[in-house]
């Protein structure tokens, strides 16, 4: 697995991207910028990424992992509830193709503001 850093404000967590067709995408992108837009608990910005809807794409994801949504070509931060969630797990918009997850407590992002800028690297070996 390919290693990351988010960085947002004073945040900084590390994450692992799986082997999926879109996330070998982003990796090679990297590094990546954009101002944070807020729903919820998700935080979520467009990327010069462009990526159909992967076969197991999925809108209900766990606390933690990571998306790439086809509609907005956003990288996407699950760290709560969604409008969409129907419980305490995150719900997409809609389908997101999962990318991987956060390593660490992915709810420290809870105090990010909308607009602040979200920093993609790759992780230092």
């Amino acid at each position: 697995m390919n290693r990351i850093i988010i960085s947002v404000g004073d945040i900084s967590l590390a994450a692992e991207l799986n082997d999926s067709p879109t996330a070998r995408q982003i990796w090679e992108k990297l590094p990546m910028t954009g101002p944070a837009s807020i729903w919820g608990e998700e935080i979520y910005f467009e990327i010069p990424v462009t990526a159909e809807q992967e076969p197991d794409s999925r809108a209900q994801v766990e606390v933690g992992e990571l998306g790439y949504w086809p509609v907005g070509q956003a990288f996407c931060i699950f760290f709560g509830p969604t409008p969409a969630s129907i419980d305490e797990r995150p719900c997409a918009y809609s389908p997101v193709n999962v990318l991987g997850h956060v390593v660490g407590d992915a709810t420290e992002f809870v105090t990010v503001h909308e607009g602040t800028l979200v920093h993609l690297t790759r992780a230092l070996e």
